[in-house]
This record gives structure tokens, C-alpha cells and sequence, in this order.
């Protein structure tokens, strides 16, 4: 036993744990999204082949053998999105990079009492807020702005009288960054039929990225947040601010630690 160790190298080590961090990343990058359920149905795959093996069930073997042989081909194709939002996180982003936790906690009460607001007069409204994953080749469109979010601006941007109250404002680096932005629709078929343009848009997004949209819808004035392609709805200000509390909640832990450290 000692014999095997003994012939353990750092680099061996190293080689492990760098393995061992990649699969912890991923496995935090697809956790609550669609990729885990059609990971466990290529497992299910993978369990019949090998059980097909077993029972030389020859024709079945024969077919999975040549779809496990195009495996790699497979996964590009399902997890596209997936995979381009890893890549999109080698480049990391913060969402309130250098601000507070008071001040985080600030620009939520503001964007739960504008979305409270705008669904009490039944006003739509559609708000992006980038998290670590930079969204900026994901807009279409928009109008620069640069400003503090408060609730006045958000609720003016958003009345129909305003120039740019169609499309999504984005919220980048506790900054209020553009308004009037389109973002790519959701082209899933599983999708509720009821859903508008607005909730379609914000699931796209977020099927793209890592970041978190509020929807309040124009014709009941209720209000959904989206995130990692799924969608909560019927929030209220106290479930809506507990939501996105949580949601930010990583980069709050992350922003004290580094503020300790200093």
C-alpha cells in the first residue's frame, strides 16, 4: 500500500486537482439548470449500453455503440448554450463590483419597490441584471444611460410615454447602463403558451447567461424573475426582495471577504 504512494508525484497531485476543480465548476455551472436532467438521461444511456452489453442484445448495442461513438458531437449540440457560458466565465464580472453590502442591499429595495409599483398600475416592465457573465454581445440595440438605480427612473423609463420603455434595462455593476435593449428570445418548445414577449426575452437571456431578469407583466401586473432558463412567478415585494437577496447573496459573502482582507 505504502508502494503505491510512494509513487505519487506533486505533479500527479496537481494533475488531479485541477481535474477535480473543472468538475466542481461545471457541476456549479448546469446545478438548477435544464443540462442536469439531460445529463441524467445520458447516464440512463449509458446504463442500457452497458447493459446491453451484458445481455448480448446485439441490435440495440449496435445502435447505441454509434450514437456513444458521436458522444462528443452530441453534447456540442445540447449544451451549447452551456458551454458558451462557461467560456463566458473566463472572463468574470462582477455584479456590484467595489460597492457595499449596505449598498447592494440599497439597489434592491429600490428595483422591489419600482417593480411593485409599476405592477400595481399594470405598467410591463423587463430588467436585466448582469451577475458575473458579461451580457454587452447579448444586447441588441438600446440606449446608453449611466445612472444610480432609484425607483423614480425606473418607474419613468417604463411609462408608456417614454421613448424607451419597449425593450430591457440593464442593470451592470450597481449601475443603471442602458435602456430600450431587445434580447434574444427562448425558442424552448416546453414553454407555457400564456408566456409574452417580455418573459420570452428574459428566459433567452438567461439561458445565455448567468444573469437575472424581472419581468412585470403589462396585462395582470404580476411579477416573475428568471434565472438559469426557468422562470418564478406571482412574486410579491417581500418574496421578490428574499429572491433576489438569495440570488445575489454569492457575491455579497464574496464582497465582505475581500473587504476584511484590506
Amino acid at each position: 500500500m505504502f508502494d503505491v504512494f510512494s509513487n505519487i508525484r506533486l505533479l500527479d497531485i496537481l494533475d488531479i486537482s485541477i481535474v477535480a476543480f473543472i468538475i466542481y465548476r461545471i457541476i456549479l455551472l448546469i446545478k438548477g439548470t435544464r443540462a442536469v436532467q439531460m445529463l441524467l438521461g445520458l447516464a440512463v444511456i449509458l446504463v442500457v449500453y452497458m447493459a446491453s452489453r451484458i445481455g448480448d442484445l446485439h441490435t440495440l448495442n449496435w445502435f447505441l455503440s454509434n450514437f456513444l461513438s458521436s458522444i462528443i458531437l452530441v453534447i456540442v449540440v445540447i449544451f451549447q448554450n452551456d458551454i458558451r457560458r462557461a467560456l463566458m466565465h473566463v472572463g468574470r464580472n462582477p455584479f456590484l463590483g467595489g460597492t457595499t453590502s449596505r449598498e447592494e442591499s440599497a439597489v434592491i429595495e429600490e428595483l422591489v419597490k419600482a417593480c411593485v409599483a409599476l405592477g400595481n398600475r399594470k405598467i410591463g416592465a423587463l430588467i436585466a441584471i448582469e451577475r458575473e457573465t458579461g451580457i454587452n454581445d447579448i444586447l441588441e440595440s438600446g440606449t446608453p444611460i449611466d445612472a444610480r438605480v432609484s425607483t423614480e427612473l425606473i418607474r419613468a423609463i417604463f411609462m408608456p410615454s417614454s421613448p424607451i420603455h419597449d425593450g430591457a434595462l440593464v442593470l451592470q455593476q450597481g449601475r443603471l447602463t442602458k435602456a430600450g435593449c431587445f434580447l434574444p428570445l427562448s425558442q424552448g418548445a416546453e414553454l407555457n403558451k400564456d408566456l409574452g414577449t417580455r418573459h420570452r426575452a428574459a428566459i433567452g437571456l438567461t439561458e445565455l447567461a448567468d444573469a437575472i431578469a424581472i419581468i412585470v407583466s403589462e396585462e395582470t401586473g404580476k411579477i416573475s424573475v428568471a434565472v438559469n432558463g426557468g422562470m418564478t412567478r406571482n412574486l410579491d415585494a417581500t418574496s421578490l426582495k428574499k429572491v433576489l437577496g438569495r440570488l445575489l447573496e454569492p457575491r455579497k459573502v464574496k464582497l465582505q471577504k475581500k473587504k476584511k482582507r484590506g
